[in-house]
């Protein structure tokens, strides 16, 4: 089968840049390993910026419907020490800038607005090779392909598409997440839910630290992170939930109980995620009929950049191909250029987690928040 742009991966940027392909009336079939929208959840909390995810949603034709999905209140953010003392209390007084959102319903946004049949689910990439003039062929695992004039990877930390462009590998940063949810917290976890307050609360030392948000319907979403290497999680067995949680929890020993528990009244098994990244300077000569997106491109730790420059990337790229619908090299070539410069000043001005978890935290940190 031919199709003229094949979209690889139905994560936000992906989904952005085929909604923006169709505004301009250009057709674009999205490939996505997953057998459906609800194989999975979709991560919690995301800050919708000003300054890049707000107007790719506009680019978009979809401004309003992102509004619908905005939480209100949850700007707020509060840090605490380990005995639960307050240090920092940012409240949301209706005036920031980065409005969040659940992402699994921003997601589902994007599918809603698309064309009926535009994303193929289950198909996973099984290989890609260059045919020549620009042309490739994608091989599924199912045994089916696909040849395409314009192929995007979008497919996140371990994209396939990414070898026909470069050799790098994402390598791990030292630091692993431990995702845990508590359902409905204001009745049946009030403690944590006033723990947690009304949007985002940080409890940090050096090397390790406890994030959680309040998400829609008083769900509280908890995020551990610790600075270990990986093989101090392989010694964890996580296919026991309480065992697991009972070893990460006495990380946290000395802890007030009611942060804890936002650990150990997990309603979900903890989840592992080591966090990984790409060098800074990640980048490409021009390849014919193939480029890159979001973590595909470049991938880097959670510091509240990675999804919007996603969505811009697919924003940017999907306006570049209706600028220059008969050229396609040059809108490859404009769109990797600003990619390029855009990534590193954007991740350069960002918090890291070497930020948050070092040795100078929280105030370095609460510092950046307060401008002191």
């Amino acid at each position: 089968m031919t199709t003229p742009v094949a979209i690889i991966g139905a994560g936000l940027g992906g989904l952005v840049l085929a909604r923006v392909l169709h505004v301009h009336g250009v057709p674009s079939t999205v490939y996505e390993a997953e057998a459906s929208p609800s194989t999975r959840t979709q991560g919690g909390l995301l800050d919708i910026r000003d300054y890049n995810g707000q107007p790719a949603l506009e680019a978009a034709g979809l401004t309003e419907e992102f509004r619908t999905l905005i939480l209100e209140g949850r700007q707020a953010m509060r840090i605490l020490d380990r005995h639960k003392n307050l240090l920092l209390d940012v409240p949301d007084d209706g005036t920031g800038s980065s409005p969040e959102v659940q992402r699994g319903e921003l997601r589902q946004m994007l599918l809603d607005s698309l064309p009926a049949g535009t994303v193929r689910w289950g198909h996973k990439v099984s290989g890609v090779r260059t045919l020549g003039e620009g042309r490739h062929e994608v091989a599924f695992a199912e045994g089916t392909a696909v040849v395409t004039s314009l192929l995007v990877g979008a497919d996140g930390a371990w994209s396939r598409v990414r070898s026909l462009l470069s050799d790098a590998t994402p390598e791990y940063t030292g630091f692993s997440f431990i995702e845990i949810h508590l359902f409905d917290g204001d009745s049946r976890h009030p403690t944590s839910a006033e723990t947690v307050g009304g949007g985002a609360m940080m409890v940090l030392e050096p090397g390790k630290g406890i994030l959680a948000h309040r998400e829609r319907g008083g769900n509280l979403h908890t995020w551990v992170m610790l600075a270990r290497p990986q093989h101090w999680f392989a010694a964890i067995d996580f296919t026991d939930p309480g065992a697991a949680t009972a070893r990460i929890v006495r990380e946290f020993d000395g802890w007030a109980p009611e942060l804890t528990a936002l650990v150990t009244d997990g309603e979900t098994p903890p989840v592992l995620r080591h966090i990984f990244t790409l060098p800074v300077e990640h980048r490409w000569d021009r390849v014919p009929g193939v480029t890159l997106l979001g973590d595909a491109a470049h991938l880097t730790a959670p510091n509240g950049e990675g999804a919007n420059l996603a969505l811009f990337d697919g924003a940017e790229l999907g306006k570049a191909i209706a600028a220059h619908p008969d050229d396609i090299e040059t809108a490859l070539t404009e769109y990797e250029k600003a990619m390029f410069v855009r990534h590193v000043a954007a991740n350069a001005e960002a918090s890291d987690l070497r930020d948050m978890l070092g040795d100078d935290t929280p105030h370095k940190l609460i510092n950046a928040f307060t401008g002191s």
